[in-house]
């Protein structure tokens, strides 16, 4: 019989379906234990230090008993930690990107996903390569930095020496001011000497979403083709570092399964990859099932309303302090508003989730027959900016720590130490700048300065605040780019 074991490299041993039920069962028996919940926040909550804060964590089974919780005050308790763990290492930053579609051919039957091999709905459709520039070129004119390459599973359209030369077509785009500084990739699992070709490319960080942690579900979901596989699949990330990628993503897709056992698994995931790498996941996202072409998501009956979505979001950042938390466009504006509170860290915008969504379209535009799915916020990438710092927070195209080497556990260590501050603050403004320079619209431009002014103030320390300000000047006065610390 499989015994539960973080340190095994066998999906059904650090996945443990029995470890997972006796979870549940244990958060369920203790949901309104107010002496145990107490205890679980104290330990969550983040503690001040010399050079910084400093965050336990929690374990699967603690965050588990907090999801579980339904006293009102605990449950405002925990939102009210998440912002602090969340301000605490990451501060009033977010993260921007968006995705590039790549190719919407695919070979797996997967039920919720409209790149399913029998849907006769949806136009295939593979970029070349002067189409990925053209795409690249209309991204740069948005203002991006960072993309998150997207691509279904096929072995002779979309093989992994495609993707490499989709990478290097990207990184060699260099249009007026633009340049994509950081590509990171969500394709399918893959073996060990392909993950090491994806590292040699340099791209940023390996996402895969595991959709599903219940295997019996996962099977069905996944009737045919290979990522019917469910251990080959689960056991990707252990591959993808064994292959030299130390920054990695997880994610379920929420609405396919019971979303505590799902919350349950993503965090032994999460633990697996500690106990075992000696660093957990970059990033975690957490979408949420969409309607698309030939999928309605009201036929899947495990939904979770705004409320329990938040509550999720917020108990990951309990549980993993350090990680980024991923919220796309699949969610509103009004319900990312929300959840930036509840430790966000990185949102897409100006999103589109069709093959060639960008080049030869207007903002208020958008092809619909490829896409992936329904983009619930649609707002330009200029809009969502301007949000943004309407709500308190400094939009960051920065990609510093990949360029200079700050990845996987040499990152985790400069958030841990609290050292964030003095060099993804100011790395945060001077990208703000650069975009405030060439892409903003004068209302954002004179809200961005704004915001760029009163957050240099926060930088602690004086040579590093005063290195930024002259960077900024630069930036403002001519087109020199691509300062960071």
């Amino acid at each position: 019989m499989k015994q539960y074991d973080p340190k095994s490299l066998k999906a059904e041993e650090f996945i443990h379906d029995g470890e997972i039920r006796e979870t549940l069962a244990y958060a369920e028996a203790n949901k309104n234990n107010v002496e145990l919940i107490d205890s679980i926040l104290e330990k969550a909550r983040p503690k001040k230090t010399e050079t910084g804060y400093r965050c336990e964590g929690l374990t699967h089974r603690e965050a588990s008993v907090l999801l579980a919780c339904e006293i009102p005050e605990k449950i405002e308790e925990i939102y009210k930690i998440a912002e602090e763990i969340k301000l605490a290492f990451y501060g009033n930053r977010i993260v921007i990107f968006a995705p590039l579609y790549l190719s919407n051919y695919c070979v797996n039957g997967c039920v919720y996903c409209p790149y399913h091999l029998k849907n006769k709905e949806i136009p295939r459709k593979k970029l070349t390569q002067e189409e990925v520039r053209a795409e690249v070129i209309a991204l740069q004119d948005m203002g991006h930095k960072r993309l998150a390459i997207e691509a279904g599973e096929h072995p002779t359209e979309n093989p992994i020496e495609y993707i490499i030369e989709c990478i290097n077509t990207i990184y060699s785009v260099h249009h007026k001011n633009g340049d994509i500084r950081r590509v990171n990739v969500n394709i399918a699992a893959t073996t060990v000497e392909n993950y090491r070709k994806l590292k040699d490319a340099g791209i940023g960080t390996y996402i895969l979403f595991q959709e599903t942690y219940h295997k019996e579900s996962y099977l069905a979901l996944h009737p045919t083709g290979p990522k019917h596989d469910y251990d080959y699949h689960t056991e990707a990330m252990d591959r993808a570092m064994e292959g030299g990628i130390d920054d990695v993503g997880l994610g379920v897709l929420f609405g396919l399964e019971l979303y505590k056992y799902e919350f349950a698994g993503l965090l032994m995931h999460a633990e697996h990859l500690e106990a075992v790498h000696g660093v957990g996941p970059h990033t975690i996202s957490v979408p949420r099932l969409k309607r698309a072409s030939d999928i309605d998501p009201d036929q899947f009956d495990n939904g979770i309303d705004d409320d329990t979505f938040a509550k999720i979001t917020a108990c990951i950042r309990l549980a993993v302090p350090y990680t980024g938390i991923i919220i796309s466009t699949r969610e509103s504006e009004a319900v990312r508003t929300r959840l930036l509170h509840l430790g966000v860290s990185q949102v897409s915008g100006g999103s589109r989730t069709s093959v060639g969504g960008y080049a030869g379209y207007a903002n208020d535009e958008r092809p619909h027959d490829t896409e992936q799915f329904d983009v619930s916020d649609q707002r330009s990438l200029d809009e969502v900016v301007h949000w943004l710092m309407e709500n308190g927070h400094i939009p960051s195209f920065c990609t510093a720590c990949y360029r200079e080497g700050r990845t996987g556990d040499r990152f985790m260590s400069l958030c841990k130490s609290g050292q964030i501050l003095n060099c993804c603050h100011p790395n945060a403004l001077m990208t703000l700048s650069e975009y405030l320079e060439d892409y903003a619209s004068p209302a954002t431009r004179a809200k961005g300065y704004e915001v760029v002014a009163r957050e240099l103030d926060r930088i602690p320390k004086e040579k590093v605040r005063k290195i930024a300000e002259e960077n900024i000047e630069a930036i403002r006065a001519s087109n020199r780019r691509d300062f960071r610390f």
